[in-house]
């Protein structure tokens, strides 16, 4: 019976084949047997290589927070629709809204710059762990320990990009029991080639978001320009298509249920190896709290955005913001309490205990760092509590945090006055670009304001509330709307032509604007933020990330039988799994992929979420599918996989065994979204628009058949 339970203690820590995020260049150590086993074809190399091309030059950083491919020699690059948003909304306006009506470049000049987008490719990586810890001595605090690797990471970024064109980063994983050197390629001049409507893209919206199954062609198409000798350059008329080393193949094929895929990008944030009490005051306080405020901010933007197209333009990307991390906080919360996660994590942190029973010393000592976890997530609750209310409600004002920026420019103005080098003037006409106001409507933010204080004053107590803002909630006997009247009518960064009238003598009554009500509450707000709850909750999550680096190192150390992969921090990982269906809930089976059909139907319920233009129905009455249908002749538009994919993988290729490109990821079901704290192979899946839809839509949809001529077609 003693060894019986010894297996089955050790079993629980085996690896399922679908989980993991893995770094490219550890493949052939680590995986890729494994990967052959489940019917990969391709070599380590051929994933990652810095001596010859391979996939990893075709994987870029897209817009700084999503995953983008190479699909042609010619520098076309394919990803998400919601990562093109923001850069589609910003070459929008009310006559030209690309948005809600897609654009097609039918020739190079009609390809759009977009100002501020990059795209980043990773060179290569290196293991700098040695060189970051040279310099720590023993007796230091965490404290001291953190600000020497900061420093020493500092002075081995300057010296990576020494000399050279290239960039470079060196990120912590595995909480700081390792560390490692990227260095990058950026490229600025990006242009807009095409994207269908966000009737489209978005189809289904914030009703379908996070949820399977999903009918929405969630991509957009780009290109990257670079100088006469392939070099990155600023945007220029004389800049050229970037030819890259590597582009992905697109099959024609499709897939099956139970065939390899593998997804590679660039995840964002996982925390698979907390301990049962960070998931605990995650699932039953830090959740709740923001998915609260964040449901409330959204219903108030909704309604004014309904309201005319001018508010819709102005909070389209904010919406789109805000409301996918509120939705997917949501599914976090069910996920977690569905699937036991506390209880779960309670269950391996006594497995580990039993699994060092025989070692007195080590068990003493992980028992001992276990109950330190215990305490100081107690001490840390209420600081955490006082930060969300603080970032999700406060600074959930766009007046606030705008009033907040004129600090500077008193301070720039008052070294004017005395002689010291200074940037007022430069500052003062920064400022006076952003007059008028273009992404926020005074009365949509008032309401805003209002909401998030009411909320505020019957949630937060007197003693943990900035004074200036105590004092005026206090006067208004906690009424939000009475303070939100009171501030709007008296200041000067809530109106337009207030604005501009205090801008343009900012110089000569400045003293008069630093009294401004607005302003005052926004700077106290944030200093007593700054300098109270801020500090606390770093030096906490400095505790936390020390035990954290300790318990990772014990696991590691310690179950052998099980490859540890490190925590998503945005950097270059794959994932693999294989195409499946899975089961919500008893008696309903979820099939892994969708079609065309779904989607009409969807748009017959009359629900605004699925509305669709009439042309794509058009071409449905038509069956006009071209070659893009499967072997029954349907047109599928998605499919799910169980490839371990999280936040900033959107966009991301998913690959085949043979290395085709058979899709782009865009979400996670909702029953899975708890993967970043609790993956579970049974229902955690990644959503994946079929590239033979995004085909479909280029060639039949938006008449831009001409892009296909540059892409690797396989048959």
């Amino acid at each position: 019976m003693k060894k019986l339970l010894i297996l089955l203690t050790l079993t629980s820590f085996i690896s399922k084949a679908d989980e993991g995020m893995w770094m490219p260049q550890l493949i052939e150590a680590l995986n890729i047997k494994d990967m052959k086993k489940n019917g990969f074809k391709l070599s380590a190399e051929q994933i990652y290589s810095i001596n010859k091309a391979s996939m990893k030059d075709a994987v870029a950083i897209f817009g700084g927070g999503c995953t983008g491919e190479l699909i042609s020699n010619k520098g076309l690059i394919l990803t998400n629709h919601h990562c093109g948003f923001s850069s589609i909304a910003a070459l929008s306006t009310v006559d030209k809204d690309h948005l809600k009506n897609g654009y097609w470049a039918m020739k190079a000049n009609e390809e759009l710059y977009c100002k501020d987008l990059t795209v980043v490719f990773i060179k290569r990586i290196e293991d700098v762990t040695t060189k970051v810890i040279a310099n720590l001595k023993a007796n230091y605090s965490e404290v001291q320990k953190d600000s020497a690797i900061k420093a020493t990471i500092k002075n081995l970024e300057i010296q990576a990009k020494k000399d050279s064109q290239y960039d470079a980063f060196i990120r912590p994983f595995f909480y700081g029991n390792e560390y490692y050197l990227f260095i990058t390629e950026t490229f600025k001049d990006i242009r807009l080639v095409g994207t269908p409507p966000e009737s489209i893209g978005k189809f289904g919206d914030e009703t379908d978001n996070w949820v399977w199954p999903r009918h929405n062609a969630d991509f957009s198409m780009f290109r990257i320009y670079a100088n006469k000798d392939n070099k990155p350059n600023e945007y220029s008329e004389n800049n050229v298509p970037y030819v890259p080393q590597h582009s992905f193949p697109i099959s024609l094929k499709g897939y099956e249920k139970g065939d390899f895929t593998m997804v590679y990008g660039f995840p964002g944030r996982t925390q698979e190896y907390l301990t049962s009490y960070a998931v605990d005051l995650l699932m039953n306080q830090q959740d709740p709290i923001k998915v609260k405020l964040r449901e409330k901010r959204l219903a108030i933007m909704e309604a004014d955005m309904k309201f005319n197209d001018t508010i819709r333009l102005m909070y389209t990307a904010r919406y789109a913001g805000v409301a996918n991390y509120y939705k997917k906080w949501s599914g976090e919360m069910i996920g977690l309490k569905k699937s036991n996660a506390v209880q779960r994590k309670q269950q391996l942190e006594q497995e580990f205990l039993n699994s060092i029973s025989g070692d007195v010393p080590k068990k003493e000592k992980y028992s001992t760092l276990l109950n330190q976890f215990k305490k100081i997530y107690l001490e840390f609750a209420p600081l955490s509590k006082q930060y969300d209310y603080f970032t999700e409600c406060l600074w959930g004002i766009e007046c606030f945090k705008f009033a907040s920026t004129f600090q500077n420019l008193f301070n720039e103005l008052k070294k004017k006055q005395v002689g010291l080098d200074n940037k007022f003037d430069k500052l003062l006409n920064d400022t006076k670009a952003l007059i008028p106001f273009k992404n926020i409507n005074p009365e949509t933010d008032k309401k805003l304001c209002a909401a998030m204080l009411t909320i505020y004053a019957q949630d937060v107590e007197s003693a943990f509330r900035p004074p200036y803002l105590d004092s005026i909630l206090t006067t208004y006997k906690n009424d939000g709307q009475s303070v939100a009247n009171f501030l709007y009518s008296n200041s000067n960064f809530t109106n337009n032509k207030k604005a501009k009238l205090m801008l343009d003598d900012f110089e000569k009554n400045y003293q008069l604007y630093e009294r401004d009500p607005l302003f005052l509450l926004a700077t106290d707000v944030l200093k007593y933020y700054q300098k109270t709850v801020i500090p606390q909750v770093n030096y906490f999550e400095l505790q936390i990330t020390e035990l954290q680096k300790e318990y990772v190192k014990g696991l590691r150390e310690n179950l052998k039988n099980k490859k540890f992969y490190p925590d998503a921090n945005g950097t270059l990982r794959v994932a693999y799994g294989k195409v499946d269906d899975y089961s919500p809930k008893d008696a309903v089976q979820n099939l892994h992929y969708t079609t065309i059909d779904g989607l009409v139907e969807k748009n017959k319920m009359g629900i605004e979420d699925y509305y669709v233009k009439p042309r794509l129905l058009e071409l449905y009455d038509k069956k006009d599918f071209g070659n893009y249908v499967d072997k029954n002749g349907k047109l599928r538009i998605a499919f799910i996989a169980s490839n371990h994919t999280t936040g900033g993988n959107s966009g991301s290729p998913v690959i085949n065994a043979k290395g085709e490109l058979i899709g782009t990821n865009f979400d996670r079901n909702w029953e899975g979204t708890m993967s970043d704290i609790n993956y579970n192979p049974a229902f955690c899946r990644n959503i994946v628009l079929d590239v033979r839809f995004t085909l479909w839509m280029i060639d039949k949809y938006a008449g831009a058949g001409y892009l296909l001529n540059e892409m690797k077609l396989v048959k």
